[in-house]
């Protein structure tokens, strides 16, 4: 992102993410692990056409920031490296693009010290592509480093120059025929979606250059094709021509706003993200879809307090805003990612991004017990922050659990309580919340008597304690007749009980068992809900040990979603951790 907006004059100088100058990616948690760990938004200005930029995280444990900031775009531009044995992580990428019917391009970077030929490349790419992907630049190689491309559309060659917009010139005569066939592969892709095109190269009649423009754009726009850039972005190469392409091949506002069933001209905005800032309070960057956003209207019954522009988490206030655009909207407390907001007090119903489960946990503590308040107060906003972690409380251990998409999701979440809400925390390996169960039945007697003088305690109890299958969890049976205990005391025989199952035998939660208390005695004076309760408990702590107990683990149901060549590897993955595959069922639009 910093270099679109360098060469857009977004910004005068590049930063750079070690020195945490960036635009984006200049916290403290993206610098120490090189890359970006939450959706960053910018806004410039090119060629007069405005631009609103939402920097994604490329890290499958960041997921989430994506499809919450897709949710607000007008297409995707899919970054990848040179590399075919890196084309199959985009697989993710490509399904959810097509879950949302958003077009994309594809922009090859690094492609200065590229090695692997770019026909192998579109090959790989082609794989994991539910869309044809349309190569539009053929690179220049002098001396195996590639120092320019091709543009397959107008036949013009583009030198790479250091710090310059480059040159047009005729492509080299020695390529002619790679570039013939290139671009006739090109054409031919889009062909499949118009018939005068197609019948045009059928009598072997070159379209001219603003028809195969015009074919480009439709074909794009639509999300018919997948067209393919190259550039070295650390060197502004290619993202001009990234720039161009943008300004003219992507959908208008209008058309992605009509794709998500919006309609009319009321104010209507969704919220991609949520940030706490440090002077500015919570901010809500919204995309609005349509109407008019001005300072001070009220929406889902709470007041804007400020409208921004935003350059990173540099903002700069505007009084109102149009349909299109992207902006921050300040303190609504009661906005959360996610939410449609429409003017008055009735929310919208826009489709919300799906906030993926968590997959991996850690317990998390205040280092300072003094700070254990404060703890509640940060995770609450780190949460309106990033809706996919949870953050509960484990009964079963006892502990606060902070969960999440990954270790370095959870790391990032950690480091970042310290160094935005001043709290440093200690995450470690949470205990296994192991259960217990039983494995036969038995009956069992016990009675609590004690005399210490005037009235003592009294209560005797006969139950029957067995196995139930498992998940089916506690279930009390009263089969006590002829009042050999009278009514009241009952509920307390209950209690003692549940309160011994809480740690078994074992000293785990003991799950799936059935008690059936079907006798007893009482003492007309000594009997109450205290002696029955203990009475309860001793049956429990007495028989249970005789029930031949077991220990349970932990099993998790797991949907695994891979591309069919990398199936041997989840069988090989699931089979090493004791897993169990429970079948197969083939998934439209995930090829390889």
């Amino acid at each position: 992102m910093e270099n679109l907006l360098f060469v857009s004059g977004g910004v005068h100088r590049k930063g750079n993410m070690r020195d945490g100058n960036t635009v984006g990616d200049s916290s403290t948690e993206a610098r120490d692990r090189g890359m970006s760990v939450e959706v960053n938004v910018a806004t410039t200005t090119f060629m007069d056409d405005q631009f609103t930029f939402l920097d994604c995280p490329g890290s499958i444990e960041f997921s989430q920031e994506m499809a919450f900031a897709l949710k607000g775009a007008d297409c995707a531009v899919v970054v990848c490296e040179p590399e075919t044995d890196k084309a199959l992580a985009l697989a993710p990428i490509f399904k959810q693009l097509d879950d949302l019917e958003l077009p994309r391009f594809i922009f090859v970077n690094k492609m200065d010290r590229a090695a692997t030929p770019v026909a192998d490349l579109v090959a790989a790419l082609g794989d994991i592509s539910s869309k044809p992907v349309v190569l539009r630049h053929v690179p220049i190689r002098q001396d195996e480093e590639v120092t320019g491309y091709v543009d397959l559309a107008s036949e013009k060659t583009y030198h790479w120059e250091e710090g310059a917009a480059s040159s047009a010139a005729d492509p080299p005569a020695e390529m002619a025929e790679e570039l013939a066939d290139a671009r006739f592969a090109m054409l031919e892709k889009l062909s499949d979606f118009n018939d005068e095109l197609m019948e045009k190269l059928l009598e072997d009649e070159m379209p001219p250059m603003s028809d195969i423009y015009g074919h480009l754009t439709e074909c794009t726009r639509s999300g018919d094709i997948v067209p393919v850039l190259i550039g070295a972005a650390e060197h502004e190469h290619g993202v001009r021509r990234l720039l161009k392409a943008l300004r003219h091949e992507t959908p208008a506002a209008a058309v992605t706003a009509e794709r998500l069933g919006v309609s009319g001209s009321d104010t209507m905005a969704q919220v991609l993200k949520t940030y706490h800032t440090a002077h500015g309070g919570k901010l809500s960057v919204a995309r609005i879809w349509s109407g008019a956003l001005k300072d001070g209207m009220t929406l889902n019954g709470e007041r804007v307090s400020g409208i921004f522009h935003l350059s990173g988490l540099t903002t700069e206030k505007t009084s109102e805003a149009q349909a299109g655009e992207i902006v921050a909207l300040g303190r609504m407390e009661s906005v959360a990612t996610n939410d449609t907001l429409v003017e008055g007090k009735e929310g919208g119903n826009l489709a919300r991004a799906e906030i993926p489960q968590p997959v991996y946990s850690m317990k998390l503590k205040a280092a300072d017990r003094n700070d254990e308040v404060k703890l509640s107060g940060a995770m609450n906003k780190l949460l309106e922050e990033d809706p996919s972690l949870t953050f509960e409380h484990e009964d079963d251990t006892n502990e606060w659990i902070l969960a999440g998409q990954g270790e370095m999701h959870l790391r990032v979440a950690v480091q970042r309580l310290e160094n935005k809400f001043g709290l440093k925390v200690e995450g470690t390996r949470p205990k296994v919340p192991y259960k217990e169960a039983i494995r036969k039945s038995i009956e069992q007697h016990a009675r609590f008597k004690r005399q210490t003088g005037g009235h003592g305690q009294f209560g005797d109890v006969h139950v029957e304690i067995k196995p139930l299958p498992r998940g089916t969890g506690f279930q009390f049976e009263d089969k006590i007749v002829g009042g050999s205990i009278p009514r009241q005391f009952i509920p307390a025989v209950e209690a003692g009980i549940v309160e011994y199952l809480g740690k078994g035998p074992l000293g785990f939660p003991v799950v799936d068992v059935a008690v059936r208390l079907y006798d007893g005695q009482y003492h007309a004076v000594d009997s109450s809900e205290l002696a029955f309760k203990t009475a309860g408990r001793m049956a429990m702590s007495e028989g249970l040990p005789k029930c031949d107990p077991v220990l349970l683990e932990p099993i998790l149901q797991v949907d695994i979603f891979v591309p069919n060549e990398a199936t041997p590897k989840a069988n090989a993955l699931v089979s090493s951790r004791r897993g169990q595959i429970m079948g197969f069922d083939a998934r439209d639009g995930w090829l390889g």
